[in-house]
């Protein structure tokens, strides 16, 4: 990591790398972190969709109970990708963060194969929603902590192992990414295949531990493997700390928030050495949020230093951050809504007829249909559409990465509608004529969420690490799982709130989701109530998605060139050669 101290501002030279040997980069390299993420996907995904029915049946939480306790366990798992983003991007390399968590994630699995072998360290049922008390609640919120650390740090600090393997800057390489992002979703989908079947079909009736234990394997075989690729990884040194840079930019603005901006010219950015200049991205200053470019003015009568003024450079990566902020928020919902395929949908599939031509299928393993949608189309998309939207459309990838994502939003809504009408046909088919519907009935919402799935998940991934600054791109890439883990946590707040406003309104006092009883519930309002939701935040996301502009199609005319300055000031001669010398670098 190289660093120049300029009047006491430190200049991070963001992220050298070795491209130097042949060996190293391409996609070559990514196979090992393709087979990873899809060892680990076996369990990790596993557990998404079939865990609920652990905390139900085993662990005796309530219907609302498990599902809440589901989609906490699962919005602390992608909240704490943050975590992997962060650590990655300041203390750690990216592969080092990589194994480290996954150290985690094993322990994790660890305590939980115990919890669940040993019957005495299990809770007796009780009736109530939550029947998990003591040593017992100790062990088992403990092995959840690890499992969710452990995954959501993975998580964090992969997606840009994977990309960092391809330069940005060089055109034949930047292409690929769109590609990587791809076949990662396409690894995590194979992985997600696996788990939801054979995994799933093992836990239930043969025994929760051995479906864990199952898990746990897969996750250290990753971890060997991508252990094995360290020789032909590109590995980008760590950087100072993202949160304290950005941070920073908020304190010194502030503080000079009396000071008037009258001039571009006027704003700082440090001389660099020739090194530091070679390897440091320098960002053009924009108009977009001009309160923060009072971070970059010196105050008259003193010098520059840390906490005292920022860099243009620095300023403009926290307008980068906050343009990307609204686009985030607008998936959010979409996360709530993918939640509910993974707690109620679960759930009704339990009481539904599970037998599909003489088989027995376990209704956790019914994402296993989206996954299969998603593992013919990731290729189909890759090798058929993005060709003919190019031509169309002229754009390398098809189509932008926003108009990726607001197609997810779409089908997502769309999803949701279909949800809420599969649930009134089951519970007519039950309640008046005693016949259980079959459990293949649900592949509906989920095939079509599942291709809702590849659009924004691909989408976010691709947009945050393209649009973010290059020193936190684990960081902003983690912001795509943030997405999820808000949604996550949405949806135990939107469970709660349905239940105390419609059991005020309701004749029986009893909220549409309360209750052990899926018959006597109304399941099928709270998905429509998610639909129209979703088609109102949509038409929120077209506003955003129209305001927010690319970093690399800000007009020239909303930049201003960087102006190389130092705060004691240099002659015209000193000024020319550090032109010449810009020129030719």
């Amino acid at each position: 990591m190289g660093l120049s101290d300029n009047n006491g501002v430190n200049d991070l030279a963001y992220e050298s790398v070795n491209k130097k040997n042949p060996r190293q980069g391409g996609f070559k390299a990514t196979y090992f972190i393709f087979v990873m993420m899809g060892l680990d996907s076996i369990g990790f995904v596993a557990n998404m969709v079939s865990i609920v029915l652990y905390f139900r049946y085993v662990m005796h939480f309530d219907i609302s109970g498990s599902a809440n306790t589901t989609t906490n366990y699962l919005g602390s798992a992608f909240l704490l990708t943050l975590v992997g983003g962060f650590v990655s991007d300041t203390y750690m390399t990216r592969l080092n963060t990589c194994i480290l968590f996954d150290a985690i994630q094993l322990l994790g699995y660890i305590l939980l194969i115990i919890q669940s072998y040993n019957s005495k360290l299990q809770p007796e049922a009780c009736g109530k929603s939550n029947c998990v008390h003591g040593t017992k609640a100790l062990l088992f919120y403990a092995s959840l902590c690890l499992l969710a650390l452990g995954g959501g740090g993975i998580r964090g600090s992969v997606p840009a192992l994977g990309a960092d393997q391809f330069d940005s800057n060089d055109p034949e390489e930047r292409k690929h990414i769109a590609s990587f992002f791809n076949w990662f979703l396409l690894s995590i989908t194979i992985g997600a295949s696996i788990g939801v079947t054979f995994v799933v079909y093992v836990s239930s009736p043969f025994g929760w531990y051995r479906g864990f234990i199952i898990s746990m394997s897969c996750a250290f075989a990753g971890l060997v493997f991508v252990a094995l690729g360290k020789p032909y990884y590109r590995v980008r040194v760590p950087g100072e700390s993202q949160l304290l840079r950005v941070l920073e930019v908020l304190v010194v603005a502030v503080k000079n928030s009396r000071i008037e901006v009258t001039n571009s010219d006027e704003l700082y950015e440090p001389v660099l050495d020739h090194e530091s200049f070679s390897n440091r991205e320098l960002i053009p200053h924009t108009n977009q949020f001009r309160f923060l470019d009072k971070a970059a003015i010196i105050p008259k009568g003193k010098e520059a230093g840390k906490w005292r003024v920022c860099s243009v450079t620095q300023v403009e990566e926290v307008k980068i951050l906050t343009r990307m902020m609204p686009i985030l928020l607008s998936t959010i919902l979409m996360n709530t809504c993918l939640a509910q395929l993974q707690t109620f949908s679960v759930q009704q599939g339990a009481i539904m007829n599970t037998r599909i031509n003489g088989f027995d299928i376990s209704p956790a393993s019914i994402p296993v249909i989206p996954l299969v949608f998603m593992a013919v189309l990731i290729p189909v998309y890759e090798f058929v559409f993005v060709p003919i939207l190019r031509r169309i459309t002229g754009h390398p990838n098809g189509i932008t990465h926003l108009q990726r994502v607001g197609v997810g939003l779409v089908l997502s809504a769309i999803s949701m509608g279909i949800a809420g009408i599969i649930e009134v046909k089951r519970k007519h088919e039950f309640n008046h004529h005693n016949h259980r519907i079959s459990v293949f009935w649900l592949s509906f919402h989920y095939s079509i969420f599942g291709i809702a799935d590849m659009f924004t998940l691909v989408g976010l991934m691709e947009f945050f690490y393209k649009e973010s600054p290059a020193g936190m791109r684990s960081l902003s890439t983690s912001f795509s799982w943030l997405s999820l883990s808000i949604g996550y946590y949405l949806s135990a707040v939107f469970v709660d709130i349905i239940n105390s406003v419609t059991g005020k309104l309701t004749k029986n006092k009893m909220g549409w989701l309360e209750g052990l009883d899926m018959n006597k519930n109304h399941v099928e309002l709270f998905y429509w109530f998610l639909a129209i939701l979703s088609i109102l935040n949509f038409a929120n996301y077209l506003f955003w998605a129209k305001w927010y502009k690319y970093k690399e199609d800000v007009p020239n005319d909303e930049q201003t060139p960087l102006k190389v300055s130092q705060p004691g000031g240099m002659n015209q001669e000193q000024e020319q050669e550090q032109e010449q010398e810009q020129k030719e670098l």
